[in-house]
Formats: C-alpha cells, sequence, structure tokens
C-alpha cells in the first residue's frame, strides 16, 4: 500500500467550543445560565459556568503553531486555527492531513463532560448537557455527514437521567459516549458498585462503546512541584493503566461479554507488558483475591483483547509487536489540536510505522476497527476513493489550506532578570491557578 492509498480515521481528536455553542439549542434563562464565553481584561478567554471559571490552556490548541511558542499559557481565540473551533474550517484541516473522519472531544466541558459533574445546580446541569449534545451531534458532526463519529456526554450522577439521554443519543444516530474513567473522582460510586448495573445493560443493549479519555479521572502522577515537566508529558499516556487495570478487572464484563471500551489517547506499546503482568499476577494471586470469579476460565488477557479498543498517536514500538495485541482492536488518533498532534504530516509519520504491515493491517489500525467499534459507516456518504489521503490533500489544495505555522509572538519572554531553565510541574500548577483566578 502506498501512502496516498491510506484511509485514516482518527479516534481521539478534540474541539475548543466555539462562543455561540448554545444559541441554536436553548433560550431563555437556559441560554443565560449555560457555559458563558467570556475575554478576559489581559485578552484571553475563558468560559464561566454556575461559579467556575474554564480558561484556555495552551497546550490544548497549539496546533499550526511554531514548536519554539508552545506553552502552558492561556490563550485567546484569535491566536487559534479556526479549524479547533470552526467546522468548516476543522474539514479543511483534515483534509490537509488526510483525515477522512474524527471523533472529537470536548475542552470547556471536559472530556468526560466533567463541568457539569462539578456544577452545583444539577438540574441546570443536565439541561446543558443535553443542550450540548445536541450542538455536538446535530451542528458539529451533523455539518458533514460521514466525517465524525459523534460522541456524547451522561449525566451519570443520575443513573435514571442517564439512561435516558443514552436512549435519546442513540436516537439520534450517536452510538458513543464518553464517561470518567474512576468516578469515585467525582463523588459517585466505583464502577465496581451496584449503582452503575443499569448503565452497563442499557451500553450493553444498545450496543454503544465507552470512551474513557486519560486524565479526566486518574491524573497522570508527577514525583514532585520540582519534577520538569517534560518527566510528566512522557507518562501521560501510560497513565491511563490504572484505569485500565480497574475496568479489566470489572465483573460486569462477564455478564456483558459485548460491552465496548475505548482506552482514548493511552497509547499501545505500553500493552503488552500490561497484559503479561496482568496474567501472571492472576496465576499467582487469584486464589485469595478470588479474582477467579470475575475471570472464570479466561486469562485478564483475554478480557482485555475482549472488551477493550487500543489507541495510538504515534507508536513505532507497538506497531512492532502489534502480534502480542488483538489487531482488531488497535486504532490511530491524531489528538488534533493539542500538542502531541502531528498535523499536517499524519499520513506521513504513520506510514513510516506502519509500512512493514500487510495492506489488510494497514486497512485495520487506520480505519477499519474504528468504524466497526464506533458502528459507524465510512463510506455510506463517500466513496473510499474520496476518502483517501491523497484525495483528501487534493481537495486542501484546490481550496488553499493554508499550513504555514501562525505565530502569536514568539516564545514567551522571560522576565526581568530571569535566565532559561528547566519548566517544573510546580511551575504548571502555579500557572494554571494564577490564570484561573484572573479569569
Amino acid at each position: 500500500m502506498k501512502m496516498n492509498d491510506m484511509v485514516i480515521v482518527s479516534v481521539d481528536d478534540h474541539i475548543s467550543e466555539p462562543p455561540d455553542m448554545f444559541k441554536k439549542h436553548l433560550s431563555g434563562d437556559d441560554l443565560a445560565s449555560a457555559p458563558t464565553f467570556r475575554i478576559a481584561d489581559n485578552g484571553t478567554s475563558f468560559w464561566e459556568y454556575q461559579g467556575m471559571k474554564i480558561p484556555s490552556v495552551g497546550l490544548n490548541a497549539v496546533v499550526g503553531r511554531p514548536l519554539e511558542e508552545y506553552g502552558m499559557e492561556p490563550t485567546a481565540l484569535e491566536q487559534l486555527r479556526e479549524g479547533c473551533f470552526d467546522v468548516h474550517a476543522r474539514i479543511g484541516d483534515m483534509n490537509v492531513n488526510g483525515i477522512a473522519a474524527s471523533l472529537n472531544f470536548g475542552s470547556c466541558v471536559g472530556f468526560d463532560g466533567g463541568r457539569f459533574h462539578k456544577a452545583p445546580d444539577k438540574a441546570k446541569s443536565l439541561v446543558h448537557l443535553r443542550a450540548y449534545n445536541d450542538w455536538h451531534v446535530d451542528e458539529w458532526c451533523g455539518a458533514y455527514p460521514g466525517r465524525f463519529i459523534p460522541c456524547g456526554l451522561l449525566p451519570t450522577w443520575d443513573m435514571n437521567a442517564t439512561v435516558a439521554e443514552l436512549k435519546r443519543l442513540v436516537g439520534k444516530g450517536c452510538t458513543t459516549v464518553s464517561i470518567n474513567e474512576n468516578p469515585t473522582t467525582q463523588g459517585l460510586p466505583s464502577i465496581h458498585n451496584e449503582y452503575w448495573e443499569p448503565f452497563w445493560k442499557a451500553v450493553a443493549d444498545l450496543d454503544v462503546a465507552i470512551c474513557l479519555h486519560i486524565g479526566a479521572g486518574n491524573p497522570a502522577p508527577h514525583a514532585s512541584m520540582e519534577t520538569p515537566i517534560e518527566a510528566w508529558i512522557t507518562t501521560m499516556p501510560m497513565s491511563i493503566s490504572v484505569g485500565a487495570a480497574d475496568w479489566l478487572n470489572l465483573a460486569a464484563l462477564h455478564r456483558y461479554p459485548t460491552l465496548k471500551i475505548a482506552l482514548s489517547e493511552g497509547g499501545i506499546g505500553w500493552i503488552p507488558y500490561f497484559l503479561e503482568r496482568a496474567d501472571f499476577s492472576h496465576s499467582r494471586h487469584q486464589f485469595w483475591t478470588n479474582s477467579r470469579f470475575n475471570f472464570g476460565d479466561l486469562k485478564p488477557s483475554d478480557v482485555f483483547k475482549r472488551h477493550f479498543l487500543n489507541c495510538f498517536i504515534d507508536d513505532a514500538f507497538g506497531l512492532k509487536n502489534l502480534d502480542a495485541l488483538n489487531e482488531d482492536l488497535v486504532s490511530y488518533e491524531c489528538d488534533y489540536p493539542h500538542s502531541d498532534s502531528l498535523w499536517p504530516n499524519v499520513p506521513e509519520r504513520l506510514y513510516e510505522t506502519a509500512q512493514h504491515l500487510s495492506d489488510e493491517r494497514i486497512d485495520k489500525i487506520t480505519h477499519r476497527n474504528a468504524a466497526r467499534f464506533f458502528k459507524f459507516d465510512l463510506f455510506k456518504h463517500h466513496r473510499r476513493e474520496e476518502l483517501t489521503v491523497g484525495a483528501l490533500r487534493a481537495q486542501a489544495k484546490a481550496a488553499g489550506v493554508d499550513v504555514t505555522p501562525k505565530s502569536s509572538g514568539g516564545a514567551a519572554p522571560l522576565e526581568a532578570g530571569e535566565t532559561p531553565r528547566v519548566i517544573t510541574s510546580g511551575d504548571l500548577m502555579r500557572m494554571f491557578s494564577h490564570h484561573a483566578k484572573a479569569a
């Protein structure tokens, strides 16, 4: 297979929500009390909701910036590529990057809808969460049928409302939802509690996939406030292993053998040893831990390979060791517009790391696995030859999509008397806290 013949679906991208997100879906007090986009005195943007102020974080939307200008400082909407918040510009950015279809997570609302969970007035939260879903499915995804995989949010603080919203989403054609990998961080019972039984039954009956995005429930740990931040960034994808181990031991996986769980933005290179360790631990400890009642005749690795979709951005090692995984549950993700995204050069790097695979395997990891897992008919609205890397880039060229790096004024200036030094985890914490207060 040649690079330009690949068809690429990204199962993890992000939206910097537009300021008018709720205007077509709410009115009156419901609109007035919805999350509101505001501009701070220093010109940067933030969202405000039920007493919470959510600043824009630089690394969440740096695509198209020179690498020298990456950072954590909040940004103004004008500093971002329009594809971060405008769906029409996003299609152009997808085309120039050879991306046929994309699954998008929110930003100001949280990957898992966490802002609605934190808000004190849950009645309003439910109204606004449902409105967000309407915007996401009808406006963002609906603007270009066949180019986006809808991913809904759920009010998991209320199980009856959760099941009702799940059914409503399915009725709108949405077959994927994103929830917190560790709901105890939201003050809810753990996934091992009977509280979740109606949810397991509903997602199994409706054949809905569950996305667990890194950072929502179990944030990547850092050794100290003086730890260089790059050490923290290095371990972020692997931090999902904590949630993966928790979910792997979920008894509901055996009551509902069709449950589908995507480990979003988690990578794949670490998984072979994770499975080896899980099997070894189970063989040594199952009798006193009674974990054999959860796994039955299966090994933990068998359960993992049955239920979990593993998603990668850049993982040459993982692709070289695909035999240690379930090749039918591995999918590519671009992570646009976050700092790990290789936009607009995804096809070049992906082909470099995957060209040793057969054409069939390349098709699986680039789009077939994603289409099957998320019940997304990739070729319903477009022919395959219209969605190849070469065809999409031809469209982008004809439309004049500009990929020239966009500077926002150069690297962050040093304070008077300050010398360059390694940025630490503590710097990040202080920076984010300062800007949240300033907002």
